[in-house]
C-alpha cells in the first residue's frame, strides 16, 4: 500500500490531542477529519454481500432505512460456488456500488471458521475449511479493492459464536489456532492485502482481540505483512490505550471523547509510547488518503446488470443435494404445484448488521411460472404460516390438494429469520415443525416432490426420504427466484458444492460437547478436527459431506500426474489431472485436491483440502486441471518451534468429487530441509533414542547390558521389545545389574546431544 507523500510530515505537525482524535470515529460510520491540516473523512458501511449505507447515521443494527443496493447471496452460498473469478466479479460490483455512494471502506468479508453449525452468523462466513475460506475471501477483497474501495476482513479472530460474543474467551491451542482459525485470515491478508482488518469482540486465550498484541502486531503486521490499519468491531474496545499499544488503530463507532482521553493520559503518563500512537496515525492516514485519491465521483452502476450478476452468483451458489430418478430438471409442461410461504415471502438474506435494502426482489412463484412457459400450469398454495410452529389444517389441506392434482410439487422450506441471526446462536438444527409436517403430508399425496431450502446453515432432514429432489438454495440474494427457476427447469446446470458438512444430527458435530462453553470460557477441545477433518478421522458418515454437490452432467477423471515423485519442502509440486464431461449437456465440475500424510509423528487429519479448480466443459469435452503445491501443502504447525513443519515421508495426493468421494490418488516423497534436532534427557525412551542416527548404535549395544534371555517365545519376544522401546534411559540403572551407572548415563546424554565427540 503506497503511502501518501506528506503523511510523515503531517504526523509531525499534529498535536497529541489531534493524533488521539484521529484514532476514533467521528460518528457511527465516518472517520475524523482535521480541517486545520487538510485531513479528510471517509465513510465505512456494512457489507459484505451488499452495500448497507444508512440514511440515519446513528444506526448500525439495520433499524433505520438504507439506500437501495444489490443484494448478492450471503457467504454461505457464495463459498459453495467454489468460483474465484465469479466472486471477484461480485466484489467488483460491490466496489462500484460503494463508489457510487462515496463509501471508502466496505465492511467485509467475514472469514471466520464454521466451528459449529449452530453459530447464528454462519450465513455470513464462508466455510469450515481455512483454505477454501481464504481463497473466497481473497477473491472478494481483490474485487472490491480493484474499484478503489477498501475491504475490511473480519472478525479477527476465533469469533465463532454469537452467545456472549462481547465477553467470551476463546481458549484455543496454538497449533489449532494457526492451522484452522488464523489460516483463513492469513491467506486472505497475503493474497488480498485488505485496507483494514476488523478485530473481533471476543477474547482469545485470555486477552481481548482488540488489545491482543500477538494477534494484531506480531502475527498480522509483522509476520503476515498487513499494511493497512486494524479497526475495532463496533463497540469492541475494552481499554483504548491498551488497544493502541497492541496494534488496534481505529476505534469505531465514536466514543464521544472517552477513547481519546485514555490515549492522551497514557502517553502523558508514560504507559503508551507516542511513537506507537504515531504509527497508528500513519496507518490510518495512509488508508484515508488512498480512499480519497481513489474516489470516482462520476461512478454509477446499472441495477439491472447487477441483478443479472446476482442471479448468476446465486445459480452457482446453490447445491443440488438429491436427484432421485432424475426428477430434475423438470419438464416445462403439465401441472406444477408450488407450495410454501417462502415461495412468496422469500428468505434471501441474513438478519443483523448485514441486512440491506435490495434494488428489487424476485417473486419465486412468478419466476417459476415465467420459466415454465405457457405449456405448464403453475398453481400456488401457502402451506404453512411463516410466523408459526404448528401445522395449519386448512393450509395443509390446500397444499395437499393442489399437489395431488399436479404432476410434480415444488415445496419451499427452510429457516425463518427468528431461527438464525446475528446476536444469538441456534439451539438445534431442526426446521419448524409445521414445515416438516407439510413435507410429509405433501409427499404422501405426491411422490414427485422437490424441496427447495432457504437457510444460512445446515438443517437436519428426517424427511429426506420423502423427497425425490432437494436443492439447497441457501440465502440466495435478491435474484434467488430466477436462479432457482434456472436450475429446476434446466436452463442452467447445478454446479454448487457444499463448503460445509451437513451432519445427520447435531450430536454428530465435533464441537457438540463444548459449544457454546461455560460462562465466558469457550474451550476448543476438538482441536484441529473441525468439519470434515473430524468426520473423516472418526469414520462417521455425515448427511452430506464437505465438497458434495450433484450436476445434470457426469464427469470422469483420468491421468493424475505429478512433475516429480521426490522433492524437498523448499520445492513446489505440480499436480495435473484430466477431467472429461461424460454427460449429455454442458456443465461445471469442481475438482478438489486433498493431501494426506501417510505416516506422521503428530496427530494429523486424514486429509486436508489444498487445492481446487472449477472447470466448465461442454458434453464430451476434456480439460487438464493443474495445481501447484508448496511447503504449506504438506506442513503442519509445530507449536514447539513455532514454524510450519514438513516431516520427511510419503504423502498421498487425492483427487475427489467431495471429501468423501476420492477418485484418483498418487504418492510422492517429500524431504524436509529443516533439521529437527532432538534433545535427549534421562526420561527419553529407548525408542526415541534409537530413532536418531547417533542413538541407533547405542541401542544395539544394550543386549550385552540387559540381563534378559536370548531365547524367547514369540509372545515374550514381542512383550520384551515393547518393554525396551518404552523404557526411559534412566531405567537402565535398575535393569542393567549395575553395569549402567549415573556417570554412564550422563556421558551417554552428552554424546547423544552432541556435547562431546562420538
Amino acid at each position: 500500500m503506497a503511502e501518501h507523500k506528506d503523511i510523515q510530515a503531517l504526523v509531525g505537525k499534529m498535536t497529541l490531542e489531534e493524533k488521539a482524535s484521529l484514532c476514533a470515529g467521528a460518528d457511527t460510520w465516518n472517520t475524523r477529519a482535521i480541517e486545520r491540516l487538510g485531513i479528510p473523512s471517509i465513510m465505512m458501511t456494512d457489507g459484505p454481500h451488499g452495500l448497507r449505507k444508512q440514511r440515519a447515521s446513528a444506526d448500525h443494527l439495520g433499524l433505520f432505512d438504507s439506500v437501495p443496493s444489490t443484494c448478492f447471496p450471503s457467504a454461505a452460498g457464495v463459498a459453495s460456488s467454489w468460483n474465484r473469478a465469479l466472486i471477484r466479479r461480485m466484489g467488483e460490483a460491490l466496489g462500484r456500488e460503494s463508489q457510487a455512494e462515496n463509501v471508502g471502506i466496505l465492511l467485509g468479508p467475514g472469514a471466520n471458521i464454521k466451528r459449529s453449525p449452530l453459530c447464528g452468523r454462519n450465513f455470513e462466513y464462508f466455510s469450515e475449511d481455512p483454505y477454501l475460506s481464504a481463497e473466497m475471501a481473497a477473491s472478494h477483497i481483490n474485487g472490491v479493492q480493484s474499484q478503489g474501495v477498501g475491504a475490511s476482513l473480519k472478525h479477527f479472530a476465533a469469533n465463532n459464536q454469537e452467545h456472549r460474543r462481547m465477553t467470551s474467551d476463546s481458549i484455543v491451542d496454538e497449533r489449532t489456532l494457526r492451522e484452522i482459525y488464523l489460516a483463513s485470515f492469513e491467506g486472505a491478508v497475503k493474497q488480498g492485502q485488505p485496507w483494514t482488518v476488523m478485530s473481533a469482540y471476543n477474547k482469545v486465550n485470555g486477552t481481548f482481540a482488540s488489545e491482543n498484541e500477538t494477534l494484531l502486531t506480531d502475527i498480522l503486521k509483522d509476520e503476515w505483512g498487513h499494511e493497512g490499519f486494524v479497526v475495532s468491531d463496533w463497540g469492541a474496545v475494552n481499554e483504548r490505550a491498551k488497544g493502541v499499544a497492541a496494534g488496534l488503530e481505529l476505534e469505531m463507532p465514536a466514543s464521544h471523547g472517552e477513547g481519546e482521553r485514555q490515549i492522551i493520559e497514557a502517553v502523558r503518563g508514560g504507559t503508551l509510547a507516542e511513537e506507537k500512537l504515531d504509527e497508528a496515525v500513519r496507518r490510518i492516514l495512509t488508508v484515508v488518503f488512498r480512499a480519497v485519491d481513489s474516489r470516482r465521483p462520476e461512478t454509477t452502476f446499472d441495477p439491472d446488470a447487477h441483478h443479472a450478476l446476482a442471479r448468476e452468483v446465486a445459480r452457482e451458489s446453490m447445491v443440488l443435494l438429491k436427484n432421485e430418478d432424475g426428477i430434475l430438471p423438470l419438464a416445462k409442461a403439465g401441472a406444477i404445484a408450488v407450495i410454501g410461504a417462502m415461495a412468496k415471502t422469500p428468505r434471501y438474506q441474513g438478519s443483523g448488521s448485514s441486512q440491506i435494502r435490495p434494488t428489487r426482489i424476485d417473486d419465486i412463484a412468478e419466476e417459476l411460472a415465467k420459466s415454465a412457459g405457457e405449456q405448464a400450469e403453475v398453481r400456488y398454495a401457502q402451506g404453512y404460516a411463516l410466523d408459526a410452529e404448528e401445522p395449519d389444517e386448512v393450509l395443509t389441506a390446500e397444499a395437499v390438494k393442489i399437489a395431488s392434482e399436479a404432476s410434480v410439487a415444488i415445496l419451499f422450506a427452510g429457516l425463518p429469520s427468528r431461527y438464525e441471526s446475528e446476536g444469538f446462536d441456534r439451539k438445534h438444527l431442526r426446521m419448524p415443525a409445521n414445515q416438516v409436517a407439510l413435507i410429509e403430508a405433501v409427499a404422501a399425496a405426491q411422490p414427485n416432490l422437490v424441496v427447495v431450502l432457504s437457510n444460512g446453515a445446515p438443517v437436519e432432514m428426517p424427511w429426506l426420504g420423502s423427497a425425490k429432489g432437494v436443492l439447497e438454495a441457501y440465502l440466495g440474494g435478491q435474484a434467488l427466484g430466477g436462479a432457482i427457476a434456472d436450475l429446476l427447469f434446466g436452463d442452467a446446470n447445478p454446479s454448487g458444492r457444499l463448503a460445509e458438512t451437513f451432519p445427520v444430527r447435531l450430536a454428530d458435530n465435533p464441537s457438540y460437547l463444548f459449544f457454546p462453553g461455560e460462562g465466558d470460557r469457550v474451550e476448543y477441545r476438538e482441536g484441529i478436527f473441525v468439519g470434515y477433518r473430524y468426520y473423516d478421522k472418526k469414520q462417521l458418515a455425515p448427511l452430506f459431506p464437505f465438497g458434495y454437490g450433484l450436476s445434470y452432467s457426469t464427469f470422469g477423471y483420468s491421468e493424475l500426474t505429478v512433475d516429480k515423485r521426490t522433492l524437498t519442502d523448499a520445492e513446489s509440486l505440480r499436480v495435473s489431472v484430466n477431467v472429461t464431461n461424460t454427460g449429455t449437456r454442458a456443465g461445471q465440475e469442481v475438482v478438489q485436491l486433498y493431501v494426506r500424510d501417510k505416516a506422521s509423528s503428530v496427530i494429523r487429519p486424514d486429509k486436508e483440502l489444498k487445492g481446487f479448480e472449477k472447470v466448465e466443459l461442454a458434453s464430451g469435452e476434456s480439460a487438464v486441471v493443474t495445481f501447484e503445491l508448496d511447503k504449506r501443502g504438506f506442513a503442519y504447525y509445530d507449536a514447539k518451534t513455532r514454524e510450519w513443519t514438513v516431516e520427511t515421508g510419503e504423502f498421498e495426493l487425492l483427487i475427489g468429487r467431495s471429501s468423501a468421494d476420492i477418485v484418483l490418488s498418487e504418492t510422492v516423497t517429500v524431504q524436509s530441509t529443516t533439521e529437527r534436532r532432538m534433545v535427549f534427557h534421562r526420561n527419553s525412551t529407548l525408542a526415541d533414542i534409537g530413532g536418531s542416527p547417533a542413538g541407533e548404535a547405542f541401542v544395539r549395544q544394550l543386549s550385552s547390558v540387559l540381563p534378559f534371555p536370548q531365547e524367547l517365545s514369540a509372545e515374550h519376544s514381542a512383550m520384551l521389545r515393547a518393554f525396551m522401546e518404552q523404557m526411559p534411559l534412566r531405567g537402565l540403572l535398575s535393569f542393567s545389574g549395575g553395569k549402567f551407572t549415573e556417570a554412564a548415563l550422563e556421558a551417554v546424554l552428552r554424546q547423544l546431544n552432541g556435547e562431546v565427540p562420538a
